[in-house]
């Protein structure tokens, strides 16, 4: 069984750690707060002190952060340790210009696959996400079976690319809903009647997730997704999607909250 170091607890990160702990793969954590890691431990992860001590005997490395700069500050401790034959899979959403970046960093014989995750914390926690690979995925596509289901995107930097594509979709559907949600208040529709009849209608899987209870996909991190797309490209509804979101991480109450919880705040605009 590969050697599995995981950095990164978060709300995605604990419960992939622990599928990959479950399968029987000895398995180093580091995570910026240590306390987070305390239940892997009980279960028989080890706790590194540092990124550099969790990587150094690792076969796979696996990141799972919060944004490009927490990956980038991660690399500059963990390139240097990083043997040959080690395989390195950045499974955060970054984006293709970041991990090109990482990729060019890297020493002879360290692969690097770009694996970024759909879903929530719900599939995290059943072990059923969408897994985005690019790159030379071969000999660690079934450690990242054991989180979900495996899809080979192509190139390198494929796997990032389409998982902006794919939030993209995810985030400015809840954006709409949520104004046409605004538009039935303003009409003195009932809110029941106007989910409803959004829900039976093309952007039902976009509703669904606007309204969602017991799944993690912070504001803030929503943000850095949208920006990462619309300084790709010009798109025009997402600059508009992207304000609205802004917003509501900008309400302390709101930044680490879901994004379903942004949509009450744009209907009360």
């Amino acid at each position: 069984m590969e050697k599995i170091a995981f950095l990164g607890l978060g709300h995605m990160g604990a419960p992939m750690a622990r599928h990959l702990l479950d399968a029987g793969h000895p398995l180093t954590v580091w995570n910026r707060t240590p306390a987070k890691a305390a239940p892997l431990v009980e279960r028989g992860a080890v706790l590194a002190g540092t990124p550099a001590d969790a990587v150094r005997d690792a076969d796979v490395v696996i990141t799972m952060l919060a944004t490009p700069d927490a990956v980038s500050e991660v690399a500059d401790a963990i390139v240097p340790e990083l043997r040959p034959g080690t395989y390195w899979a950045e499974m955060s959403t970054i984006g293709p210009d970041a991990v090109r970046q990482l990729a060019a960093r890297l020493g002879d014989g360290v692969t690097l696959v770009d694996a970024p995750v759909m879903g929530s914390t719900d599939k995290a926690e059943a072990g059923e996400l969408g897994i985005l690979a690019g790159g030379d995925a071969d000999r660690i596509e079934g450690v990242l079976a054991h989180l979900g289901t495996v899809t080979r995107t192509g190139a390198p930097g494929s796997g990032a690319a389409l998982k902006l594509v794919v939030n993209t979709a995810v985030i400015g559907g809840v954006g709409l809903v949520a104004e046409a949600m605004a538009l039935a208040d303003a009409l003195g529709l009932p809110e029941d009647v106007a989910k409803g009849a959004l829900a039976e209608g093309p952007l039902g899987g976009a509703v669904a997730r606007a309204f969602a209870q017991g799944v993690h996909f912070g504001s803030d991190l929503a943000v850095k997704d949208i920006a990462l797309a619309t300084e790709t490209t010009e798109l025009p509804a997402m600059e508009a999607v992207l304000g609205h979101f802004k917003q509501a991480a900008a309400d302390p109450s709101l930044v680490h909250e879901d994004i379903a919880r942004a949509v009450t705040r744009i209907r009360e605009r």
